[in-house]
């Protein structure tokens, strides 16, 4: 949580134009001169250039000294000031413009920098959203020194520094340009501002600038500062072009009139707010992706051994990173579990699958009576005894996997080193360090680089495996621990990630529980871990350096503080939420089965672009952290930057290879005695062969999103005729036609039918 300080100070008294302002209380921490500017001249009154209504709430759009602002007021309950325009010089002459239809309120502010256009759209019969844009057309080239934020919440005597409330969530480094707050005195609610960073990927370009960390600020100066060169002996000379538009802020605002007073319910309403800005948004254009032959390439560079899989003890084991690292427990498991499920999609066990299970028995310690991460024989630079909270758990996590799918010796495994796993739970009481001592569970680090917290996520991925023993074997005692752990978990709030999949698996795992005890509080739980995951995402479009190579929409950072998105938490979050949608239904906030069926969509775009042979050889890095890169091998590069550094900085990910399987075997549906297969970006909840040449296919996406679905011919079969109608009749036309693909694009939620020749 990245948290400001909260601040109440008695409201001050009305006074005239003419009167001096009371001194400031002497125990107000520092405010900038720019807080004081604006009280001064909301004091004393500015010209009104317009108004509109936004539901219950009034905005008034008036021109200071060197500002325009947005005066955002609950009538007797505070509000907000939202500055859509600051010229130091100030100077600004200001008229109304001719709106567009979609409209509350156009303005064209001419100034000695250029001419400004600012455009205020108003929606929602539910939440209320406002959406200001802001153009700048610059009258010479122009260096950007300095500008402020842009948001200030005021009491009910428009004072800035009379609002009491808290932020509970802002931007981490380059993750969407967010800020959840409540203004508590006076009740004006909650509300989420989002800058979408996407639109200013000009200004990025031309000033050489990114948004690190550019939506959060102190109270009460808050939302956006303008990311600027920095400053020194020698001025930045990084101009925006004379005479070319740039959008230089696209805020979304979204206001509750009640601000939640727990964590469960906050996260709610955090997920309800930024499905709703996530509307506003127009996601990238989603491209077909075809990973069978991804998959196809993958397994054939598996199969051909060295240097990604080598041999000890006269068996097989997968190597983290190319020439790279020891063969260890979690990376031999995340690759088996991949393969089995390729196996199972095309109807045949994949032999590699079988090789790689023969050697899991060397993973085992009968000594300590459980699994270690690396074989006997790992190098003296490794320690042997030093156990990583999650990687201990996530191997046994997709031996579950395995045994619930009938796998005896994954269920044998599983159950000879769970005891270990629950003893190291119960003596942390559920709160894991980063490392401890397999042999008597010392720590070695006990908190993250923040000093305060450990792996706070283990706790979901615990409860996890926890729930598939339950499943497993019927035995209680594995439902109280599940609970336990989540129970321990709960007072978090938005520093409850660690790891991205982690707290996926978690928000998993409450919606288990929910569906086996029906408690309520699972539920709620589950949107305490997606609220951390969204809130750890970059819900926009960078093209930032050599970003422009890659997509970044709905990318989550690896980790809590991580400067980048990685492969394997990717598409293991991707599997995480296929279990999470496969247990949601009607009680499930309809905000919440959106976000998490859109990441999933774009995960599927996304994730290609970890392939190095996808990225131009510039744009990798020169040498790797672990290992090397090699272009000719079908396995992802570890990281990718929101930023645009150089791809491939940490290694080319070996078991990250899982990825071309889970994405193939989640996107691409075998239709029996069909001469195609379909493809569909968002998962298919059910289907029904209703006819000899006909089938019916449900999809359970967010309500206002839109899913691809492709009739792709099979090997080199014919492709035949195929029409597609809505549960209603309506018929679909293709979007795109190729020689052994068809397009189409429907409705993410509802029933359709798909007919051929």
């Amino acid at each position: 949580m990245n948290a400001t300080r909260s601040h109440g100070a008695a409201p001050a008294a009305k006074k005239s134009s003419t009167d001096r302002a009371p001194a400031l209380d002497g125990d107000l921490p520092g405010v900038s001169g720019f807080v004081l500017a604006l009280r001064e001249q909301l004091r004393a009154g500015m010209k009104k250039l317009g108004d509109f209504s936004l539901g219950d709430l009034t905005v008034e759009v008036c021109v200071g000294s060197d500002s325009v602002w947005a005066l955002i007021r609950r009538p007797g309950r505070g509000g907000l000031a939202l500055r859509a325009v600051y010229v130091a010089a100030g100077n600004l002459s200001c008229r109304k413009a001719e709106r567009s239809d979609d409209e509350a309120l156009r303005l064209e502010i001419d100034s000695p920098v250029g001419r400004h256009v600012v455009a205020f759209r108003t929606s929602g019969a539910d939440l209320h959203r406002l959406r200001m844009t802001v153009r700048l057309t610059p009258a010479a080239p122009l260096l950007i020194p300095f500008a402020p934020r842009d948001l200030y919440p005021l009491d009910s005597d428009d004072d800035p520094l009379g609002a009491q409330g808290k932020v509970e969530a802002a931007q981490r480094g380059m993750n969407s340009g967010l800020l959840y707050f409540r203004l508590d005195e006076p009740a004006f609610g909650s509300a989420l501002y989002f800058q979408n960073l996407t639109a200013m990927n000009a200004y990025y370009r031309a000033t050489d600038t990114k948004p690190d960390g550019a939506v959060g600020g102190e109270w009460p100066e808050l939302g956006y500062l303008p990311p600027s060169p920095p400053q020194s002996g020698t001025p930045p000379t990084a101009p925006l072009p004379a005479g070319e538009d740039v959008v230089v802020s696209d805020a979304i605002l979204v206001f509750r009139d009640w601000a939640a007073d727990n964590e469960a319910e906050m996260a709610r309403q955090f997920l309800q707010m930024l499905g709703v800005a996530y509307q506003e948004l127009t996601p990238p254009a989603f491209e077909y992706r075809d990973w069978i032959w991804r998959a196809e390439r993958t397994l054939a560079d598996l199969e051909k051994g060295s240097p990604t899989v080598v041999r000890h003890y006269g068996q097989s084991y997968v190597m983290p990173y190319l020439d790279a690292e020891y063969p260890d427990f979690m990376v031999q498991m995340s690759v088996i579990a991949a393969l089995h499920d390729y196996g199972k999609w095309r109807g045949a066990p994949v032999a590699l699958e079988g090789q790689l299970k023969r050697g899991l028995g060397k993973f085992y310690d009968p000594a300590v009576g459980t699994t270690r991460r690396y074989l006997p024989n790992v190098g003296d630079d490794k320690d042997a005894d030093a156990i990583d909270s999650w990687y201990f758990y996530h191997p046994l996590l997709n031996l579950g996997r395995l045994a619930l799918d009938g796998d005896d010796e994954a269920r044998e495994l599983l159950l000879k080193s769970i005891d270990y796993g629950i003893r190291a739970a119960r003596h942390f009481n559920y709160i894991w360090p980063i490392t401890y001592d397999i042999k008597d569970f010392s720590i070695k680090t006990k908190t993250r680089d923040d000093g305060k917290f450990g792996q706070t996520d283990v706790n979901g991925i615990y409860a996890y495996v926890m729930i598939q023993l339950y499943e497993l074997t019927d035995d209680d005692k594995y439902l109280r621990e599940a609970r336990a752990a989540i129970d321990a978990a709960i007072g978090k709030r938005f520093n409850l990630m660690y790891q991205a999949n982690l707290t996926a698996w978690g928000a998993a795992a409450c919606l288990r529980l929910w569906r086996i005890t029906t408690e309520h509080q699972y539920l709620a739980q589950s949107y305490a871990y997606l609220a951390s995951f969204f809130h750890n995402c970059e819900i926009w479009e960078s093209e930032i350096g050599n970003a422009q190579h890659y997509h970044t929409f709905l990318g989550p950072t690896c980790l809590h503080d991580a400067p980048y998105m990685a492969i394997y938490e990717c598409f293991d979050s991707f599997t995480a939420f296929e279990h999470y949608l496969s247990n949601c239904g009607p009680d499930v906030e309809p905000a919440v089965r959106l976000l998490v069926s859109e990441y999933c969509k774009y995960s599927l775009d996304r994730a290609w672009f970890y392939y190095p042979d996808i990225l131009p050889p510039d744009a990798l890095a020169d040498k790797s952290r672990s290992g090397r890169i090699d272009r000719n091998l079908s396995f992802p590069l570890e990281d990718l930057y929101g930023d645009g550094q150089p791809a491939g900085q940490v290694g080319q990910e070996i078991y990250g290879c899982g990825a071309a399987f889970v994405y193939a075997t989640r996107s691409h549906h075998l239709v029996t005695d069909a001469p195609f297969r379909i493809f569909c970006n968002e998962f298919i909840r059910s289907s029904e062969r209703t006819g000899e040449r006909a089938i019916s296919l449900q999809l359970e996406g967010g309500e206002t999103c839109t899913a691809d679905l492709s009739v792709v011919r099979a090997g080199r079969r014919k492709l035949p005729k195929a029409s597609l109608v809505t549960a209603a009749g309506d018929a679909v036309q293709p979007h795109a036609t190729y020689d052994d693909r068809i397009d189409f694009r429907v409705s993410a939620n509802g029933r359709i039918i798909l007919t051929w020749d």
